[in-house]
């Protein structure tokens, strides 16, 4: 996360630099989530806070993983695996045809201040899921991830690539577009 900001010049510390506890995420959207972590934050350090929940979500399997999205990787956190159950679930689906396979990168951002003022940011990134996935970049189901109007999964693309950083320009990535969003946001309060 810190990669998407510093070139705006906003410098940000870890939760875990500061010795914060991570609260359970009990929100039912992305949205919560990012929510509940970063109003954690700011109440327990004293200090404004972002937080971000994200995820892949599918239309042929109702916006599953959603926000569960890393527990479908498994304690180990393995995405190889996460990335099979999406699969077996899209071919269970006879969902085999790129057209069926529709897909959705979501980034929600919360920034919280101590007094309880928040303000929420959101990116999102269509595409479709290939099968078998492609690349080794990134983390998670990138390498699955074919966003729409590219030839090459997240999985084959650089962070430059990915995240368009500054000077480049806009992300491609839902993180980008969102923290895109965050930083101007935090720009603007200077």
């Amino acid at each position: 996360m810190r990669e998407l900001l510093t070139p705006y010049g906003i410098d940000a510390v870890s939760a875990a630099d500061l010795g914060l506890v991570e609260p359970v995420e009990s929100g039912t959207t992305f949205e919560e989530n990012a929510r509940i972590k970063a109003t954690a934050a700011a109440k327990a350090s004293g200090l404004p806070a972002f937080a971000d929940d994200s995820g892949l979500t599918v239309d042929a399997l109702g916006g599953d993983p959603g926000i569960y999205s890393a527990r479908w990787a498994g304690p180990e956190k393995d995405f190889r695996q996460a990335m099979q159950i999406v699969e077996d679930k899209l071919c269970e689906r006879g969902a085999r045809a790129g057209s069926q396979r529709t897909a959705h990168f979501v980034s929600a951002l919360c920034l919280a201040w101590p007094d309880g003022h928040v303000e929420e940011f959101e990116g999102t990134v269509d595409g479709t899921l290939v099968w078998p996935p492609r690349g080794e970049k990134g983390f998670g189901y990138d390498p699955m991830f074919l966003p729409t109007g590219y030839s090459r999964t997240f999985g084959e693309m650089t962070n430059v690539e990915k995240h368009g950083l500054p000077p480049r320009g806009k992300g491609l990535s839902h993180r980008a577009r969102a923290f895109l969003k965050l930083a101007e946001a935090c720009l603007a309060t200077r």
